[in-house]
């Protein structure tokens, strides 16, 4: 594993303005936090403020020219990292403590000083082992579409194609039409900014906007609760230690999975998947579970498939679902991205649905901005959807103060699973 990574970054739009930001831990500096310098090759590490919501005392935006233009960057090892990409420029604050706070931009309070801005990030480590990296819907769709590519030293490649140009308008209005159609708030996660729609917000995050889902997936989760208490055996193969466990609901109404215990989850349990019974402890078996039947949630698969984690054509086929993650991988040309914390999750001879990248012997990795000549195919729609009622296997069987922290937290929590996970969580 190289000690450093060349990165380009191509303007593929058709704006003049857009600049670039790298953030994350200096793995080589006793994982200090860091920020790459405007000149793309030198590292920038802030000093502890006197007061909170203080400014950089560097500008590390690095311009990306001219559409077409592309320009070539060098990082060291660095974990938790992101590439941030901005119409304009973004702002960053820092908050003493006992290290400084870098205080990052935030779609969720509206007095963040990048609230109105137009901007996404892509999502990095770069340590000993490999390169891992993704494009991340776990918070929110910007309209800013994001590519990535890596080529190995073997000269292979892997791509993800990311959003077209006009990708976040086509989500907009597939949410609202599902709101039409459910009267659900999906169409109010549609962020707009001087006549345009700026961002799409996770339904995880609907609360900020006014999207209160509450009771939304209860109805699904007793249907999955009755189904499992009526003889049917559900299947999870941890990928992992403990290999294929069965469950059931027991006579004390739990879901019972290798000896372990949860209750029912509750709406927003299913959106964040790290909260009830998805909470993470010291079982290894439990930890292998969580994932694996966080994802069977979201994707509405536990009534059409015993079997879990299970294939990508029984995602979303039903109601209700997370139509957030569902039209999420629709509008992706390849279909790929991390739409919820747990996306990564796949059967063992499934396609990878994350929209990630990595490889122990990264040679350049290349983030192309704005989606006008994004490759990859068109991702094919799921199936048809029906109703719950009715599965396919009918038998029984993150401004400077403390709102900003506090948002910080939120999207931590939110990501704490691919963090620690890297490219296959709980795995080891």
């Amino acid at each position: 594993m190289p000690e450093s990574l060349h990165i380009a970054l191509k303007n593929d739009s058709e704006l003049d303005n857009i600049h670039a930001y790298v953030t994350g831990l200096a793995l080589q500096h006793g994982n200090k936090r860091c920020c790459l310098k405007a000149n793309g090759k030198d590292l920038y590490f802030p000093k502890n403020p006197s007061s909170i919501g203080s400014p950089l005392k560097e500008d590390c935006a690095i311009p990306l020219g001219k559409p077409g233009n592309t320009v070539n960057i060098t990082i060291p090892q660095i974990a938790g990292g992101r590439i941030w990409i901005a119409e304009g420029k973004l702002t960053f604050l820092l908050n003493p403590g006992a290290e400084p706070a870098l205080v990052e931009p935030s779609v969720l309070n509206p007095s963040d000083p990048n609230a109105n801005v137009n901007f996404g990030f892509c999502e990095f480590t770069l340590n000993n082992d490999q390169l891992y990296a993704n494009i991340s819907y776990v918070d929110f769709v910007p309209r800013m579409p994001i590519a990535i590519s890596l080529q190995r030293a073997t000269g292979d490649m892997e791509h993800v194609a990311g959003m077209a140009p006009n990708g976040l308008d086509r989500l907009a209005e597939d949410l609202q039409a599902q709101a039409q159609k459910d009267h659900q708030p999906w169409d109010k996660l549609v962020v707009h900014h001087e006549g345009r729609n700026l961002r799409v917000l996770n339904a995880t995050h609907g609360n900020a906007v006014g999207a209160n889902f509450d009771g939304y997936f209860e109805k699904h989760i007793d249907e999955v609760w009755q189904k499992y208490k009526s003889g049917a055996k559900m299947k999870i193969n941890t990928q992992a230690g403990p290999g294929i466990v069965e469950g059931h609901v027991n006579k004390h109404d739990e879901l019972e999975v290798a000896g372990e215990k949860f209750s029912k989850p509750n709406t927003n349990d299913v959106l964040g998947c790290n909260s009830g019974p998805f909470t993470t402890g010291p079982s290894a078996t439990r930890n292998a579970i969580i994932p694996r039947l966080a994802a069977a949630f979201v994707r509405s698969s536990l009534l059409d498939s015993q079997d879990q984690p299970s294939q990508p054509s029984t995602f979303y086929r039903i109601d209700p679902t997370n139509h957030y993650a569902r039209l999420v991988h629709k509008h992706n040309l390849d279909g790929k991205g991390y739409a919820f914390a747990y996306d990564d999750v796949q059967p063992d001879d499934g396609d990878d649905q994350s929209g990630k990248v990595n490889a122990g012997d990264p040679k350049l990795f290349t983030i192309v901005v704005g989606g006008k000549s994004g490759k990859g195919t068109k991702h094919t729609p799921a199936p048809q959807q029906h109703s719950a009622q009715q599965p396919n296997d009918p038998s029984p069987d993150k401004h400077a103060d403390e709102s900003h922290a506090q948002d910080h937290n939120k999207h931590v929590d939110g990501l704490k699973g691919r963090v620690q996970g890297l490219a296959k969580r709980f795995m080891n």
